[in-house]
């Protein structure tokens, strides 16, 4: 796997993330192209915040070796973006609404 090939299934696992938490939670939705762009824009947030610390995509690629460890940590934490994107998105929404 490359960097780029990477990157793009963890912003693929933040927009269903998104999709879900918005199925599940009906309360959070704002539909499925609206839950689809916060999904990677929470997403790559999150991995380009928590990147710093190893998590990025180049660094799970690290001189051609494959780490799964870092892998599976970035796959948790876009999808974790993904969601908590939604809820963020919803309490700002809220707020800019009273």
């Amino acid at each position: 796997m490359t960097g780029t090939l990477i990157a793009l299934i963890s912003i693929v696992i933040g927009i269903v993330a998104a999709n879900v938490t918005g199925y599940v939670y009906k309360k959070y939705s704002f539909g499925v192209i609206g839950n689809t762009l916060i999904g990677v824009f929470g997403s790559v947030f999150l991995i380009k915040s928590f990147g710093r610390l190893g998590f990025d995509p180049w660094s799970i690629m690290n001189d051609g070796d494959f780490d799964g460890v870092r892998l599976t940590i970035n796959l948790l934490v876009s999808a974790l973006g993904g969601g908590l994107g939604l809820v963020f998105t919803r309490w700002i929404y809220n707020k800019m609404n009273k």
